[in-house]
């Protein structure tokens, strides 16, 4: 087992393990506990009561974040035609064709988004195999399957983030940066819950979010009462 350094030891001590915090608590928590000499990420644990060997109780969504991640994704656009120059100028980081697609083929994954035309679906799916295990294949359901490639491109850029399920019936998302304010973390927390809650699948029985926790990099797990999180987003919906 690792040895725990003073600077763990002491945020640890900060945060009362059994305890179930709100979830704006646990942000400004999580923040006050960032003392990492970098900025760090502050990430989202939501574990959901669903069977993900179960293809009907699949979990997965885009969700806008109001305040972006902190983070700037290189986005490349597989296109071909009018829709090479649309995402270009739409601030797309790579654009091009089968091109592309035979460089990513040969090794090339300097990217963090793949966005790309219906039209170009048969040569990339030829890239599920290296796109898929990564979390970048793109895909109808999340919006990066689209002819509108230059809104796509925006809202990537802009702080759009997708989320799926693990195989342990987990999402795990960093939501922003701990150099954001306590209201810009709890708005974008605020925001992926509310997503999560709205992808639940008809075919998921019982409980449905399990557990809730909140960390930075850095930090130390702190753990966020899931029902009282639900009906502080049912309430701000309303």
């Amino acid at each position: 087992m690792a040895k725990e350094s003073k600077r763990y030891k002491a945020i640890k001590a900060n945060v009362e393990p059994q305890k179930q915090y709100g979830l704006r608590e646990a942000l400004e928590l999580c923040k006050a506990n960032a003392t990492a000499k970098f900025n760090e990420s502050v990430e989202l644990h939501v574990r959901l009561g669903v069977d993900p060997r179960q293809a009907d109780q699949q979990v997965r969504g885009t969700v806008p974040l109001p305040h972006g991640t902190g983070v700037t994704k290189r986005v490349l656009v597989i296109t071909m035609g009018e829709k090479l120059k649309e995402a270009e100028e739409a601030g797309a980081d790579f654009v091009g064709s089968d091109d592309m697609v035979q460089k990513i083929e040969g090794g090339w994954l300097d990217f963090d988004a793949v966005i790309t035309s219906p039209d170009m679906m048969k040569s990339v799916g030829k890239l599920g195999k290296i796109l898929g295990p990564r979390g970048l294949m793109p895909s109808a359901k999340t919006g990066t399957v689209t002819f509108d490639v230059a809104d796509a491109v925006k809202e990537v850029k802009a702080g759009r983030v997708e989320f799926r399920l693990d195989k342990f019936g987990i999402i795990h998302k960093a939501i922003g940066k701990t150099a954001f304010t306590a209201d810009q973390l709890y708005d974008n927390a605020r925001a992926f819950f509310q997503a999560i809650l709205k992808a639940k699948p008809s075919a998921a029985k019982g409980t449905y979010v399990k557990s809730f926790s909140v960390a930075s990099t850095m930090g130390v797990g702190i753990k966020v009462d899931p029902n009282a999180a639900q009906k502080e987003i049912a309430a701000v919906v309303e």
